[in-house]
């Protein structure tokens, strides 16, 4: 299983980044997939998630409003659009994939991982 995350970059704060994350070697179109950072000396953080047929979406409270997701089961593919970023959006952030049809918001509840990219907002 592979999760390729890219479109990470150095933004200034109220810009936007599109993130996106490739899947091969898994079973997409049945996977809730989500979206989690982590800045240094931080725990991993909650971002969003979107169920296995894109119907249904959850966010955490310091993105709701500013950022979305979406996906696009025919190129395997799940994307995170972000606007009016802010410096303490800053870290690195993984898509994640499950196949137990759970909006999960902890990271314990996603199986498959990917290594990430790294999102700087300068103030």
């Amino acid at each position: 299983v592979q999760l390729q995350a890219s479109g990470g970059g150095l933004v200034q704060a109220g810009g936007s980044l599109r993130l996106s994350c490739a899947a091969s070697e898994l079973p997409f179109s049945r996977c809730t997939m989500g979206w989690f950072r982590q800045a240094p000396g931080k725990e991993r953080e909650f971002v969003a998630a979107i169920s296995a047929g894109g119907r249904s979406s959850l966010y955490g409270d310091s993105v709701k409003g500013r950022f979305t997701i979406d996906r696009d089961n025919a190129k395997n593919t799940v994307l995170l659009q972000m606007n009016r970023l802010k410096p303490e959006d800053t870290a690195v952030y993984h898509c994640a994939g499950n196949l137990n049809y759970l909006l999960g918001q902890s990271p314990s509840d996603y199986a498959y991982w990917g290594q990430g990219t790294q999102v700087t907002v300068s103030s």
